[in-house]
């Protein structure tokens, strides 16, 4: 035996009908591999004079944590950038701003780049405009990401280097706001982002390479042993090719310490058509990097009143959300990606949005049958009734983000109405209905680290505490549901549950180990737990 594990907590994700769900004291690895599991007596006599012998002392030992969408190289990204995250009035967003300039000594005409910021933590909720940016720095572009990363704040020199004056021409899928005298306010939605975001300089294959090490570090450190991930929503469809040479030339020089799964966001056609004719295909690769989805992105946000919906918002009862791809450009997109060998995986968070993604997915299957298509709403955020029952008819995957809830709640009423609000971030209701369920965090976003994700499924509560039953609280999930679904469900996504998201003989040794027993803690404690171990194939990589 190479390692052996023993007197720990061991949460398996192994789910018998009759057993429920399995539990040891111990485990084996060997060749990468684990060996065996059960009790600490009988594993610890499997051991040999090489055998590396680790006392757990009651701890949690689990399957390692497999994200199942997320962002990389926007992770990465946001290093560079000025965060927002915490700024709670537009005066703070300014000062921020400026202390990023003077602290980074940019120059005259530089860029100035930031993300993270919600209008929704503002007294006023207001958005942040072009006047509020050009007080922050009148001598630089500015570009300033929502933390939904789909609403752009920009300033007036950002404006002018894109060519948007007064009246702008329409953008497909997207919104340029402007006042009542057809002045742009610095507001760019979904598509119209690209107007400034294609400005910005191209990376080439060193500089992914460098982000692609920054983010995994991070990640394995958090107890994330597999991600999903879409970067091109963060560097465009073109560098494609680019971003796949760049991680197969880490995995050959073994500096990648957690498995990629790729997810390719091509939004036309001409982009999905040359990936196509370059070979790619979904499973393409190694167990450490590989080609995942085709992901396509239909609407928004709900934070930014981007998510597309079937009625007006409650609060803006002229705003029904955007369409990023028509009805007619999702078909397409599906059916050719489909057609030609990926798997799919939309991103949809409005009822109308799920509703469009649910009838391509219908029309793909009827001109290109398929047995096990998996096929994945990313989100799927705001499900009706009806939407439910089509998930499980259709056997449509749902990949969601329980961290959205204590981000969002506040919002769901104001924005939706109470109705509605039932119908957002059901998750009981999905796992209920016998839906298959990935987990993920959608970072940068959310937060990557999987303990939070688990302490806002299991509570549906902020840090603090709030609501202090937690938001609809017949959609809390138990502790054993969230690591399944964190674990065995992101790895059903991707068609790899054979090989990952469970402690049993055969598979690969992928395995966190926590800094007590989860299972023992009371659920507001989870924050405070640490990752002390993270295995990738039986190799740490990460120990604290």
């Amino acid at each position: 035996m190479q390692t052996i594990f023993y007197n720990g907590k061991v949460m398996t994700s192994e789910f018998h009908e009759s057993k429920g769900h399995v539990k040891h004291e111990a485990v084996a690895i060997k060749d990468g591999l684990i060996a065996a599991g059960g009790s600490s007596e009988d594993i610890l006599a499997m051991k040999t004079g090489q055998t590396e012998l680790v006392d757990l002392k009651g701890r949690s030992l689990l399957p390692g944590f497999n994200d199942c969408h997320l962002h990389l190289t926007g992770h990465a990204l946001t290093r560079t950038k000025v965060d927002l995250r915490y700024c709670t009035s537009l005066d703070e967003l300014v000062e921020a701003v400026k202390v990023f300039v003077r602290e980074n000594n940019l120059q005259k005409g530089e860029w100035v780049l930031g993300w993270g910021w919600d209008q929704s933590l503002f007294a006023d909720k207001k958005m942040p405009t072009r006047h509020e940016l050009d007080r922050a720095a009148p001598d630089n572009p500015v570009s300033l990401m929502r933390s939904c990363c789909h609403i752009n704040a920009v300033n007036s020199m950002a404006l002018q280097k894109a060519g948007i004056d007064r009246n702008p021409r329409e953008v497909e899928g997207g919104t340029v706001e402007v006042d009542s005298q057809g002045v742009p306010t610095g507001i760019l939605e979904e598509n119209a982002m690209k107007l400034v975001t294609g400005l910005l300089p191209p990376f080439d294959k060193e500089k992914l390479k460098e982000l692609i090490i920054i983010a995994t570090k991070d990640f394995a450190a958090a107890g994330l042993t597999s991600v999903q991930t879409d970067d091109l929503a963060f560097l465009g469809g073109d560098l494609a090719p680019i971003l796949v040479e760049a991680y197969r030339e880490l995995e050959r020089s073994g500096e990648l310490p957690v498995r990629i799964n790729l997810q390719a966001l091509l939004q036309t056609e001409k982009e999905l058509q040359a990936f196509i004719d370059q070979g790619f295909r979904t499973g393409m690769g190694s167990n450490l990097f590989k080609i995942g989805p085709l992901k396509l992105l239909t609407d928004g946000s709900i934070g930014g009143r981007t998510a597309l919906l079937s009625a007006p918002y409650s609060d803006k009862p002229d705003i029904f959300g955007v369409s990023v791809l028509t009805e007619d450009e999702l078909q397409t997109l599906v059916k050719l990606g489909h057609s030609n060998g990926l798997q799919v995986a939309a991103h949809a968070i409005g009822d109308a949005a799920i509703g469009m993604v649910l009838d391509a997915y219908e029309e793909a299957l009827k001109n290109c049958p398929a047995e096990d298509p998996r096929f994945r709403v990313i989100h799927s955020s705001i499900v009706s009734d009806e939407l439910l029952k089509r998930y499980k008819e259709q056997n449509v995957i749902a990949d969601i983000q329980p961290l959205f809830v204590p981000s969002d709640f506040d919002l769901v009423d104001r924005h939706l109405g109470s109705e509605r609000a039932h119908w957002t971030y059901r998750w009981k209701d999905i796992i209920d209905s016998g839906i298959a369920v990935g987990c993920g965090s959608d970072c940068p976003v959310e937060s990557y680290e999987p303990l939070q994700t688990i302490h806002a499924a299991i509570t549906r509560q902020d840090k603090k505490g709030n609501p202090p039953e937690g938001w609809f609280p017949g959609q809390r999930l138990t502790l054993d549901e969230v690591l399944y679904i964190y674990t065995m469900g992101s790895a059903y996504c991707s068609f790899e549950e054979n090989i990952k998201g469970s402690i049993i003989p055969g598979k690969l040794a992928d395995l966190v180990v926590l800094s007590e027993d989860i299972s023992s803690v009371e659920p507001a404690r989870i924050l405070e737990l640490q990752v002390d171990l993270t295995m990738v194939g039986g190799n740490v990589v990460y120990q604290r």
